[in-house]
């Protein structure tokens, strides 16, 4: 063989490997899609030193998620982390998502009834795209001290709170008002004139209720900010920030609602295009982990569908979540079912006119 033949062959061979170490490279990193407090960096260190796998992290929220994969045809990330009323209404839509292997998930480690939850809500076409992940609730949060006999979301609208409380224009706050009036939204889902009545009904009150709002927050910094001045003594929020703020005064709690706290789960997704599947697999097993799950726990400020986590959770947030939930709440809590097309359009327009309503 000539010298400039073996060079050359020398070269293809450099290439050969250097395009397959270039593979064996993005093959070894994980693109998390997920919200804040999901992936918290001891995790991810854990993870990276136990398997060899980079995580990347990029901090989402529900629309950007679907926003996101949309415009990728499901592409870009390898584990994204829906809630779990927003996966199946985005499948069908849209296409983004594949469905689980679920021999491929240590079933031992989730709550049974969360797992079954997730299965039934997520399904389509007789396959199941997610499990559960983080899940928590959104209910009252009252300072006890310049408030009191708050113990439902109309409570809010009470005559002695004029500019006092906080809640966000979206749909939680429709759905929780509904419920207080004595209505059932969910059971109405796949009956849009029937929920068109429900919420002309809450609109009504919503408007009626304007004169109470201090603000209608935005983000949970701003509602913590509120509820910490003494701006507002009573709001709608997440039982995570009512637990922050219990931390910080003891007068603040977080209680869930008589007509039932609205209860959410944050999922795990296989994008319709991901590139290192058996790393989201990895990924999920690790996390779920109950001694791995008290650490997110720590983080986001909410518990996990990881069964037996509780116990490594610090005293004091089991204390918190024992104040604020009993079997009896626990049980009434109101899981967020998949939204069917159409309805998120229909709301829209009422908390716009909402917003644009004037004070009387």
């Amino acid at each position: 063989m000539q010298r400039g033949t073996q060079n050359g062959m020398v070269a293809l061979i450099a290439v050969a490997v250097l395009v397959a170490g270039m593979g064996t490279t993005r093959a070894e990193t994980l693109r998390l899609l997920t919200w804040g407090g999901y992936a918290p960096d001891e995790v991810v260190e854990m993870f990276e030193a136990e398997t060899g796998i980079d995580v990347e992290v990029t901090k989402s929220n529900n629309e950007d998620m679907i926003s996101k994969l949309r415009a990728t045809g499901g592409s870009g990330f390898d584990l994204a982390q829906p809630s779990q009323d927003r996966v199946a209404s985005a499948q069908v839509d849209h296409d983004i998502y594949k469905p689980m292997d679920l021999s491929k998930i240590d079933e031992d480690q989730i709550v049974t009834s969360m797992l079954q939850s997730t299965n039934d809500k997520t399904e389509v076409d007789g396959k199941v795209y997610s499990v559960p992940h983080v899940w928590g609730t959104s209910g009252l949060i009252v300072n006890t001290k310049l408030a009191s006999g708050i113990k439902d979301y109309t409570d809010l609208c009470g005559p002695n709170l004029e500019d006092k409380v906080s809640y966000r224009l979206k749909r939680p706050t429709l759905i929780g008002f509904a419920f207080a009036m004595g209505m059932d939204p969910f059971a109405a889902y796949e009956n849009p004139a029937t929920y068109e009545a429900i919420l002309a009904k809450v609109e009504e009150a919503l408007i009626a209720c304007k004169k109470n709002v201090k603000a209608y927050w935005t983000g949970g910094d701003a509602l913590i900010a509120l509820l910490r001045s003494g701006e507002a003594v009573a709001a709608m929020g997440w039982d995570a920030g009512g637990w922050k703020l219990n931390s910080e005064n003891p007068d603040i709690v977080y209680i869930a609602p008589t007509s039932g706290a609205l209860g959410w789960i944050d999922t795990f997704t296989l994008p319709r295009k991901t590139e290192n599947e058996e790393a989201a697999y990895k990924w999920i097993n690790f996390v779920m982990r109950p001694e791995v799950a008290a650490k997110i726990t720590a983080a986001a400020g909410n518990f996990t569908a990881s069964k037996g986590s509780e116990k490594f959770v610090e005293e004091k947030l089991q204390k918190q979540f024992a104040q604020s939930f009993n079997p009896v709440t626990l049980g009434e809590i109101k899981w967020y079912p998949p939204v069917p097309p159409g309805l998120e359009v229909m709301e829209g327009k009422v908390l716009d006119r909402i917003q644009a309503a004037k004070t009387n």
